[in-house]
């Protein structure tokens, strides 16, 4: 299960209703924040979600509305003592600009809490047993933008009444079967293919921050329960989304149609729209979108 609070829904500029990209996913005890951008802090403590537990941020890129909020973030972490350390994952080039805001303020390497600095390439970034998170390579302008994909495993139950016509007893044999292993009982081996239903339970979560393209990316994206993807323009601007490097409504709801997806939330808001515009381009093609609003919870 992933349970996601959206802290910030807004593009570049924000409103009064929306603040700054970020957006919090718990999972299996922890909790992760994907993006930070100004005003993030408060974000969490209005939302009621706070500080506990925090203690890694991945960021999508590094333009600057996804993350300023990290100096006052770690300030305040550091005088509350509220985290032992802090890692986070980023391309490069982002890190570089999250380093350097650090150091401005504080000096190398001596920012309030201690933290630690995770180069982001495609592939897995973590392996938390209950769930994984790949990352994968993102266009936006001039940026090394990162989307990601949070994935629990698909399990294999029992089946009661194969169980009973085998004569499986109650206790440390089945659990061998359910762990994948052959048992013996009165010299017949069981294999587990015998026992066992097809996989279920599994699910996925792709999110996505700003995008200038959707190209190439269905593999990664093929089959979320939920898509989590910027619409920061209508498709009557849909010149002007192409050179500022973001996406139309209709574009990304187009990819979740197009990629079987669940469930879209739209994200990353322009206040030059009113949001039932937006949701009525994207749901004439995908039915099942809604429009993130700060403070938003979401569970899958």
């Amino acid at each position: 299960m992933f349970a996601l609070t959206f802290l910030g829904t807004s593009a570049s500029v924000p409103s009064a209703e929306r603040n700054h990209p970020a957006l919090l996913v718990e999972a299996a005890g922890k909790r992760i924040l994907i993006d930070c951008g100004e005003g993030t802090q408060r974000q969490l403590l209005r939302s009621g979600a706070g500080f506990r537990r925090l203690d890694r941020i991945l960021l999508t890129h590094g333009h600057f509305d996804h993350v300023l909020g990290i100096p006052g973030l770690f300030s305040t972490l550091g005088l509350r003592q509220s985290a032992d350390a802090m890692t986070v994952h980023a391309g490069p080039r982002t890190l570089d600009i999250v380093t350097r805001m650090l150091a401005g303020l504080w000096g190398e390497g001596r920012a309030p809490i201690p933290v630690q600095f995770v180069a982001l390439t495609e592939g897995q970034v973590i392996d938390a047993s209950d769930f994984t998170i790949d990352s994968f390579p993102i266009r936006h302008r001039d940026t090394d933008s990162f989307g990601f994909v949070f994935k629990t495993p698909a399990r294999r139950h029992l089946l009661s009444d194969q169980l009973l016509a085998l004569g499986v007893p109650d206790g440390p044999l089945r659990g061998e079967l359910a762990a994948g292993r052959p048992v013996v009982i009165a010299d017949r081996t069981i294999d587990p293919e015998e026992v066992l239903g097809p996989p279920s339970g599994g699910r996925k979560l792709v999110v996505i921050g700003d995008t200038e393209t959707t190209d190439g990316l269905s593999r990664h994206v093929a089959d979320a329960d939920l898509l989590v993807i910027e619409a920061t323009f209508l498709d009557r601007d849909a010149a002007t989304a192409r050179s500022y490097g973001h996406l139309t409504a209709t574009e990304a709801a187009s990819f979740a149609a197009a990629n079987n997806v669940g469930q879209l939330v739209l994200n990353h808001m322009s206040g030059r729209y009113r949001d039932g515009e937006i949701l009525a381009e994207a749901t004439r093609i995908f039915p099942n979108t809604r429009i993130a609003a700060d403070f938003d919870q979401v569970v899958i």
